[in-house]
């Protein structure tokens, strides 16, 4: 599956909301289902700032893809962030680097989300992209 269809997967997951407060039930309720971080990654290399709760995205990259998997203490931090995970996951640096998350916008996601998770949310962007540019340069 290409980024743009599961980007627009998602989309169509989260239209059928008539408000914010059903959206971000469900954001919540797919975020329990999203299995955990290890221990091992929740440290302060993997941690995102900007965020007033504990968020951590680990990267790695895989026959010429991108991975990411993200854990947090609350459950709407996580599961935004997982969705971003689940878009960029398995997708090469340069679609990665290409497809900007503005989906969320166009479904009511971020206009919603407190100033201090918008910019955890733009904080889990730009690592995702500086992860997939550096796998861009390294070309590993």
């Amino acid at each position: 599956m290409s980024i743009e269809a599961k980007r627009d997967q998602i989309v169509e997951e989260l239209m059928p909301f008539d408000d914010h407060y059903e959206r971000f039930a469900y954001i919540i309720d797919r975020a329990k289902s999203h299995p955990p971080l290890d221990e091992a990654y929740k440290i302060d290399t993997f941690l995102i700032e900007g965020c007033l709760s504990q968020l951590w995205i680990f990267p790695e990259f895989k026959d010429g893809r991108c991975y990411f998997h993200t854990d947090s203490d609350a459950a709407i931090t996580k599961g935004t962030a997982a969705l971003l995970c689940e878009l960029y996951s398995g997708e090469t640096p340069e679609d990665i680097i290409r497809l900007e998350p503005d989906f969320l916008a166009d479904v009511g996601i971020t206009q919603h989300l407190s100033p201090n998770r918008r910019n955890g949310l733009a904080n889990v962007r730009a690592k995702i992209k500086a992860y997939a540019e550096l796998c861009q340069e390294n070309g590993s």
